[in-house]
């Protein structure tokens, strides 16, 4: 029997493992702020004044992200509708908003066209896959990124050999909907309750309590608060402190 241990508490009867990805996998802080920056500059150019208060928005810290933030756990859409809020609130009609805030955004896709090349892997990440791997267990990558930069980032690293799941949200439905869960485990072929989730936000949590999985790791790589984490069932600080484990 293989079990997945973290710290002092181990799921049993598992069949499946499914990551987030930005701020669990990939260290994607500095992009997302960089990202984040980008855009509302390029609103701002259109709609002076409303830098600050976007940059707010998004989660944007100073010099830092917030893990728990719109840049950090929301979708694009999410991100547009939130910005085209701001912009509608200077008097633009909706739909001229909505325009203004999506050209910004491809604008600013072109200076930052490949995600993968600045959003690299946790120390321990690969290890810990492989390791799941060889227990012949499943591996599945559950995103609030689109599935085109999740299967991006699995080539980038190499992960196509322990990855048998790359996917984001293209559907319309967003964390911590257990549908997109749902949706993971079908793919995977597998039960819900066969499945642990190891992600680092509140919505990551929320999404495997309400879908009724084997169970949910908070992770910790960055500064949080674990006020945040409080629906998961273990918390780790590296990728060492989960373990897999054959008895």
């Amino acid at each position: 029997m293989t079990l997945i241990q973290c710290g002092t508490v181990s799921f049993e009867n598992i069949e499946a493992v499914i990551f987030d990805k930005d701020g669990t996998l990939a260290n994607s802080h500095i992009f997302l702020r960089n990202l984040a920056q980008k855009r509302a500059r390029l609103i701002d150019a259109q709609i002076p004044g409303v830098q600050e208060p976007l940059l707010m928005a998004f989660g944007v810290e100073s010099d830092r992200i917030n893990p728990a933030g719109l840049m950090a756990v929301g979708t694009r859409l999410e991100n547009e509708i939130a910005a085209a809020a701001y912009v509608a609130e200077t008097g633009r009609d909706w739909m001229e908003a909505l325009s203004i805030v999506r050209s910004a955004f491809v604008e600013a896709d072109r200076v930052f066209h490949r995600k993968a090349d600045s959003t690299p892997l946790y120390t321990g990440a690969k290890e810990l896959m492989q390791a799941i791997a060889q227990a012949n267990l499943k591996i599945g990558i559950l995103s609030s990124d689109s599935t085109a930069n999740v299967q991006d980032f699995v080539d980038k690293y190499e992960l196509n050999t322990f990855v048998q799941l790359a996917m984001g949200t293209d559907t319309g439905l967003s964390k911590p909907s257990p549908e997109l869960l749902r949706q993971a485990c079908v793919a995977l072929n597998v039960l819900p309750k066969r499945a642990i989730v190891i992600g680092d936000s509140a919505a990551d949590m929320e999404m495997a309590c309400a879908a009724n999985a084997g169970g949910c790791i908070g992770v910790m790589w960055e500064p949080i608060n674990p006020a945040s984490l409080k629906q998961a069932d273990a918390l780790a600080q590296t990728f060492a402190a989960i373990q897999v484990v054959t008895i």
